[in-house]
């Protein structure tokens, strides 16, 4: 029985999204930490994560600049950089840009700052087994998206009408009953629309992954000073 699942952060943790592949079963929770996808059963065989994994110590990361190269304005500004790893120790958003000046003359994105606590707790959540990044790997939706609509970046924002509808248009031909069925059973106020499509996203690059379709920007991804690829799933 292979399962596989697709998440992305929420404001009360993670949007789980897991899919039996033999019975086409789809099951969504949110999870309070990303530990806890130890104590899924089944345990999904792969795990697509919309959060950056692998982190320089200074400098961009090759997959977000092939990210943006691939989606072009203007939704190549939805892969914003990743925070270099010596931030991650900041005790605020001050201190995290003035760790960033120092350790490559770049402040944090205010988007960066926002996801910073999921970002750290990836990090150690893998760094605790570096084994575990050979299942849980990194995606971002909208280069899922993309690839899903055939190398073509969505037009519209995801938090606008617009921009919802059109990510609707791909997830509702293959996932409508069970999109519908997430959107009656997760909790409100728990998550946000955009949050759940995002994860059908990840869901989507996770079936992909196993059917052998994916692929992985860049072609050979470095490794960061802590052993963790630098790379994204598409």
């Amino acid at each position: 029985m292979a399962i596989v699942a697709g998440i992305d952060g929420c404001p009360f943790g993670w949007l789980c999204l897991t899919k039996d592949l033999t019975t086409g079963k789809i099951v969504a929770v949110i999870l309070p930490t990303i530990r806890a996808l130890l104590k899924l059963e089944p345990r999904p065989e792969t795990v697509m994560v919309d959060v950056p994994i692998g982190l320089t110590d200074s400098g961009p990361r090759d997959c977000d600049l092939l990210a943006r190269s691939h989606l072009k304005a203007p939704r190549s500004s939805s892969v914003f950089p990743a925070p270099v790893r010596p931030t991650l120790t900041a005790t605020s958003y001050a201190h995290a840009c003035q760790l960033g000046v120092k350790a490559d003359g770049r402040k944090l994105s205010q988007q960066a700052w926002a996801i910073l606590p999921k970002i750290v707790e990836v990090d150690s959540f893998l760094r605790s087994d570096l084994t575990l990044q050979q299942w849980v790997r990194e995606v971002h939706p909208e280069v899922c998206f993309w690839a899903w609509n055939s190398n073509k970046a969505m037009a519209n924002r995801k938090k606008s009408s617009a921009g919802k509808v059109e990510r609707e248009a791909l997830v509702k031909p293959l996932y409508g009953t069970a999109y519908s069925a997430a959107q009656a059973s997760l909790p409100r106020g728990q998550y946000g629309n955009d949050d759940l499509l995002d994860a059908f996203s990840a869901l989507w690059t996770a079936e992909r992954f196993v059917a052998g379709k994916h692929v992985v920007l860049p072609g050979t991804p470095p490794v960061d000073s802590c052993g963790l690829r630098m790379e994204m799933i598409a």
